[in-house]
């Protein structure tokens, strides 16, 4: 019985590594197409980009960061935009874990840092992972794991949940944690489609920190430009403390 001829061997080797490269190929050039483009839209709006940051993602432990991993940012937009209560900081960054972007998360700063943190998860999302906060119970289309159940639930106000509502169904995870509010839409996720998310995070951080609620630090965060513009100092590489 004779055995199977070398050059059977040599073309199954030769089209699994044609197939493997023209992966590589395609996956670089959706890579490179991807950086380009948020790298414009940053121009666009005069906000800063960095390619990578391997500290920025250590500023979160909740939500897909906690999910997924810390990995490290790739193709970072900072800056700051105008919400309905006044200018606040972003941050928008691809994450990737283990060589692959996972989500591309969205950050807008609050003025003050909360006591807890919640996590909204959606219902069809596979959200269980190990140490996860204590389950709340439905948010709108949403499930609530927190911190601390009581200064929660003082937290978790029919405006939180109608904006929570607005942010879309394609976004798996909004959480937050400190001072900020965050939300973790799928990779890939187009400017425009970026925009409007950045918007409805927006809306959210107006909900649990409204300006009025404090006159006496309306005045821009000390990372921020002094005068005029949508441009800050981002402290890209530093961890927030």
């Amino acid at each position: 019985m004779g055995g199977i001829p070398a050059w059977v061997w040599f073309t199954v080797a030769a089209v699994a590594g044609v197939a493997g490269f023209a992966l590589l190929a395609t996956d670089r050039a959706q890579r490179t197409a991807r950086n380009r483009e948020r790298r414009r839209w940053a121009a666009l709006r005069g906000w800063q980009f960095e390619e990578t940051d391997h500290v920025l993602p250590t500023r979160w432990e909740a939500g897909a960061i906690a999910y997924y991993g810390t990995g490290l940012a790739r193709d970072v937009v900072a800056g700051s935009t105008f919400t309905a209560d006044g200018r606040r900081q972003v941050y928008v960054l691809d994450h990737e874990t283990g060589g692959k972007v996972n989500s591309v998360l969205v950050g807008v700063r609050c003025r003050r840092a909360l006591s807890v943190v919640i996590e909204l998860w959606l219902s069809t999302v596979p959200f269980q992972r190990d140490k996860m906060p204590d389950l709340l119970g439905p948010v709108g289309s949403r499930y609530a794991f927190v911190t601390d159940v009581p200064a929660a639930r003082k937290l978790i106000t029919p405006d939180l949940i109608d904006a929570a509502e607005e942010i879309g169904g394609d976004v798996t995870v909004v959480w937050l944690e400190n001072d900020w509010v965050l939300a973790s839409a799928p990779p890939n996720s187009s400017p425009a489609r970026l925009e409007r998310l950045l918007r409805d995070v927006g809306e959210l951080a107006d909900v649990i920190d409204p300006f009025d609620a404090d006159p006496a630090q309306d005045e821009p965060a000390a990372d921020e430009e002094d005068e005029g513009g949508e441009v800050f100092r981002p402290s890209f590489g530093r961890k927030q403390t």
